[in-house]
């Protein structure tokens, strides 16, 4: 593949700030790409968006507060061109999943070579898919909440639909939910059922299960 007539400009979406200095070393020698911001929560990277030129976005999942998934959601509605690829030591299938569905380019693994790290970024940018092998695992074992509805959205979870999820699987009660979550026990009554709806499951015990199968709890 050609090298880029123009550096790559990429912003580090990373809670921890030796990731986005270790790029910007990783990749000083590079003419064809290099770190120009860092971002430590999923509203920076908003805010920085709306302010600065960009072309990729690097995005750690586990993002404090507003986590990769939203993040990665807000980014497609506010900035639908904008071009992300997901960087996580996380392979489960939730995460790889939900990235993808939610409109991320690829899914590449901390730790991986700077040639892997080189290729995953260049195909992203010329709008192809980049996986890790970890991440095509979970892409091929695939499962229901990934499909599209009738009217082409995509079925993700969000965020707090996650969090009930597993607060249901570790048993808790509508009212111990409520509390924890700070929302009515009718909020939490309406999202299960909702999530059941959703994940095509037929009562709590099909939502225990579908935490266990993600290792949620």
């Amino acid at each position: 593949m050609e090298p880029h007539g123009t550096p790559i400009r990429i912003l580090v979406a990373d809670p921890l700030d030796l990731v986005a200095e270790g790029l910007r070393k990783r990749l000083a020698d590079l003419d064809d790409m290099t770190v120009v911001a860092h971002a430590g929560t999923g509203l920076r990277v908003l805010e920085l968006l709306s302010r600065m030129p960009i072309d990729l976005v690097l995005l750690e999942v586990s993002l404090p507060g507003m986590d990769g998934i939203d993040t990665m959601r807000a980014i497609r509605k506010e900035h639908p061109s904008m071009r992300v690829l997901a960087h996580s030591t996380l392979s489960d299938i939730e995460y790889v999943n939900s990235m993808l569905t939610e409109g991320a380019g690829g899914y590449l693994m901390k730790g991986a070579t700077e040639q892997e790290f080189q290729i995953a970024v260049r195909t992203v940018m010329d709008g192809g898919r980049y996986l890790s092998e970890e991440a095509r695992c979970s892409v091929e074992a695939g499962y229901a909440h990934t499909e599209k509805r009738m009217d082409g959205e995509y079925i993700g979870l969000t965020a707090r639909e996650r969090e009930i999820i597993r607060l249901v699987a570790l048993e808790r009660t509508n009212g111990e939910i409520a509390a924890q979550l700070f929302i009515s026990e009718d909020t939490v009554k309406t999202h299960r059922k909702h999530l059941m709806t959703k994940l095509n499951v037929r009562s709590s015990a099909g939502l225990v299960k579908y935490a266990i199968d993600r290792r949620w709890v």
